[in-house]
């Protein structure tokens, strides 16, 4: 019998709110994510849960924690913690959903392309299954 590949799955995550007008985005995490995450010591968690906490609450995020990446629809999240430096990709659909790809440690002064395609593609499977 073939071994049939598990597809990445991607789970919703809770938006806590006094009321809905306090809520600004709703964030639809992927799996790559979550595993990233789990691997982080409590302080980069921390600063990742911060970031999303001031997405969710500004319209407008300073771009030292959020930035376009030039020619894409992508977005990245920055949290720098001592002198680590991490990026988390994400996009924004219909509106108020942010769609958070994946993340991980930047060691270079540009953000690798090979991180870049990876964010490209999750996203093109994540428009694909809304279809």
């Amino acid at each position: 019998m073939p071994h049939k590949t598990k597809r990445p799955e991607a789970f919703p995550i809770a938006v806590t709110c006094q009321r809905h007008s306090d809520c600004f985005y709703l964030f639809w995490i992927h799996e790559r994510l979550l595993k990233f995450y789990n691997k982080q010591t409590p302080k980069i968690k921390e600063r990742i849960n911060w970031t999303i906490k001031l997405i969710k609450a500004v319209e407008r995020v300073p771009t030292k924690y959020l930035k376009n990446i030039t020619g894409t629809t992508l977005y990245e999240m920055r949290m720098i913690s001592g002198t680590n430096i991490y990026r988390i990709f994400c996009f924004f659909d219909k509106g108020k959903l942010v769609v958070v790809l994946n993340g991980f440690q930047k060691k270079t002064r540009k953000t690798p392309k090979n991180e870049i395609k990876l964010a490209e593609k999750l996203q093109k499977q994540y428009y694909n299954e809304q279809n």
